[in-house]
């Protein structure tokens, strides 16, 4: 990480962080940041062993600044557990400065096959279950003036084939995380979703790439190379920090330029021109 290199490794010293889904992946990614910075982190999930395992590597990240990390196991689609979750934070750690709402699924599935119960589960784990996590822990938000951090995906506002169940709850993140910046901005707290584009290293580019096409995918990116989880973790501690303090309701691209919209096909034939300035 290079984190250190252009914040106080005390910046989030004595701040509360919660992350759904932050035992794997980019939300662990996101969680590491936070830690190396020196917060208090919850990460919720709905495996022990897979949180206690990230919470181990994070206590080594903010032991610097004597952080605690606490593993809370709930389902984000069950509003009566986070509501315990959320309590027991701030039992324990302190009332929520920031809220990363990444749990999230995704399969791929082309839309005639898609069934009323699998369109459904991601929604509840993608939409429904960011509304539930914002709504749960709204008065200590407020108490805080905290933000809030939404990782949506570019099919919200790019279609792609078979990922109409993911497109449709991540454009619901997005738009509701709009409303919440406005209803909920009178309290100081700020919402903005951050787009991953391909991440390396993470179940989604295993589930939703073929290895044999990384070098063509990569070609197809503005800036020509995949993400990682740290890219995603920096973007957050930035929103998360007084540097943002009048960033609030963006949808905030970190993905090399992979969500532009255009044929990458395209691109690729426009390069192999023959290219004249014009006179």
């Amino acid at each position: 990480m290079v984190i250190d290199q252009f914040f106080p490794p005390t910046l989030f010293q004595g701040k509360t962080v919660f992350i759904t889904g932050g035992g794997s992946g980019i939300n662990l990614g996101v969680a590491r940041h936070f830690a190396a910075l020196g917060a208090q982190l919850a990460i919720c999930g709905r495996t022990q062993d897979k949180l206690d395992t990230a919470a181990r590597e994070l206590r080594e990240l903010n032991a610097h600044t004597g952080g605690r990390v606490l593993p809370v196991v709930a389902d984000v689609r069950d509003a009566a557990a986070l509501d315990a979750a959320f309590e027991r934070t701030k039992a324990e750690l302190g009332p929520i400065d920031v809220l990363v709402c990444g749990a999230a699924g995704n399969f791929l599935c082309p839309a005639e096959a898609l069934s009323p119960n699998g369109f459904r589960t991601v929604i509840d784990i993608d939409l429904q279950g960011a509304f539930q996590s914002s709504r749960g822990a709204f008065e200590q938000l407020k108490a805080t003036r905290g933000c809030l951090l939404f990782i949506s995906a570019g099919q919200a506002f790019v279609p792609q084939a078979y990922q109409l169940h993911v497109a449709a709850a991540k454009a619901g993140i997005d738009i509701m995380m709009k409303n919440l910046a406005v209803e909920w901005g009178r309290h100081g707290i700020r919402a903005n979703s951050i787009v991953p584009g391909p991440i390396e290293g993470t179940e989604g580019l295993k589930r939703l790439s073929n290895p044999a096409f990384d070098e063509v995918n990569k070609k197809s990116i503005p800036l020509r190379a995949y993400g990682t989880p740290d890219d995603i973790g920096q973007a957050a501690v930035f929103l998360a920090s007084p540097l943002a303090r009048m960033i609030t309701g963006q949808v905030i691209g970190v993905d090399g330029g992979s969500n532009l919209v255009g044929s990458a096909l395209w691109n690729e034939q426009v390069e192999s021109l023959p290219l004249r300035a014009k006179a």
